[in-house]
């Protein structure tokens, strides 16, 4: 006997264009011009925050920094999708999930400083700290949902990782645990190409890498990573399904316009060629090609709000570079309760008056 037992397909979804067109027949009626504006100016707060953040390490004042160039309508979408009870996971390059999920600027200029304080999230704050290791956060993340499915919150969590990272077994293992128990997560897959000098052909014969869910049971789907619309959509209508126990995995394809982090140089690795292709697909560009066309901007709109954002993040690196770490932190926040080994490292400190040296 011989029979089919299993048949797989992944859809991708584009909603805007690389003009600012909309595909009508896929545009949620809920989406307003209001909305897509308010995602506009979250995307260009993203940028403006990246440009900072790269003048201030070729500096000297910040440490090694990933920029999220080209990166912005896939996350900007995505966070905006969230509900206010819902969590995400990032992994080292969601600067924009921070700056609009409430957690002020400075703190994030602190932690590119160095120190430890600026993850300090205010209350209710519902992001967790900066993975560095690749794909170590993936295993966090399920563990988190799994446990918001016991505690039948009604929450989701919502976890990034990059096209290198599905390569990684902390990947396969979480999305396994997750399908295995049906845990309220979205994992998505940030593919901008390269996992750091690895282009994305090189890391997998898989046509797509959103059909890495089925061998954990999982639905996938790909959409365009450069559409803010289409990420919004897409995430909101995968969050609602993991909320009912329905794990999801989403890939969005998009591109690093700039380094891996400052400690890298792509010109090494990548033609012009190519970037200058992807820089045609820019996120910014065609939703200011829409909004220009309904009359909803101009340059005077741009300017003004370039000038805005510009006395927000000086404002930010100013308070950062103002801040002065207390020693003690270093002792705080590592356990929900400090043991005895610990306390007794504090005070042998305090008592060489370590504070003050």
């Amino acid at each position: 006997m011989q029979k089919r037992v299993f048949d797989g397909s992944i859809d991708y979804i584009q909603i805007m264009d690389e003009e600012g067109n909309i595909d009508s027949s896929l545009m949620p009626k809920d989406i307003s011009d209001e909305l897509i504006l308010k995602m506009y100016r979250n995307m260009a707060l993203a940028r403006a925050f990246d440009a900072k953040a790269l003048s201030l390490q070729r500096q000297g004042r910040i440490v090694t920094y990933a920029p999220l160039l080209g990166q912005e309508a896939t996350q900007i979408g995505s966070g905006m999708a969230m509900r206010d009870s819902d969590f995400f996971v990032p992994n080292f390059r969601q600067h924009a999930l921070y700056l609009i999920k409430g957690l002020p600027i400075e703190n994030m200029f602190i932690s590119l400083r160095g120190f430890e304080d600026g993850a300090k999230a205010p209350q209710g704050f519902r992001g967790f700290p900066v993975a560095v290791p690749v794909g170590s956060q993936v295993p966090h993340a399920v563990g988190l949902a799994y446990a918001l499915k016991y505690k039948k919150t009604g929450s989701a969590v919502v976890s990034y990782v990059g096209d290198g990272g599905t390569s990684e077994g902390d990947f396969s293992e979480g999305i396994n645990f997750a399908g295995v128990w049906k845990v309220p997560l979205v994992m998505i897959i940030e593919n901008n190409q390269w996992a750091i000098s690895i282009p994305r052909k090189n890391q997998t014969a898989a046509v797509t890498l959103a059909q890495k869910a089925f061998a954990a049971g999982l639905e996938g789907l790909q959409v365009d990573g450069n559409d803010v619309i289409a990420v919004y959509k897409t995430i909101r209508d995968a969050i609602n399904l993991a909320a009912q126990n329905e794990p999801q995995v989403i890939e969005c394809v998009t591109y690093r316009l700039g380094l891996h982090t400052t400690s890298d140089d792509p010109n090494k690795y990548r033609s012009p060629e190519e970037t200058k292709e992807w820089e045609r697909r820019d996120p910014m560009v065609r939703v200011r090609k829409y909004l220009t066309k309904k009359g909803l901007w101009n340059e005077e709109t741009e300017q003004k709000m370039a000038d805005e954002y510009r006395e927000l993040i000086d404002t930010g690196v100013a308070k950062a570079e103002a801040f002065k770490p207390d020693p003690k932190s270093m002792f705080e926040h590592i356990y929900s309760f400090m043991p005895e080994t610990l306390k007794q490292e504090e005070d042998d400190a305090a008592a060489s008056n370590y504070w003050q040296q």
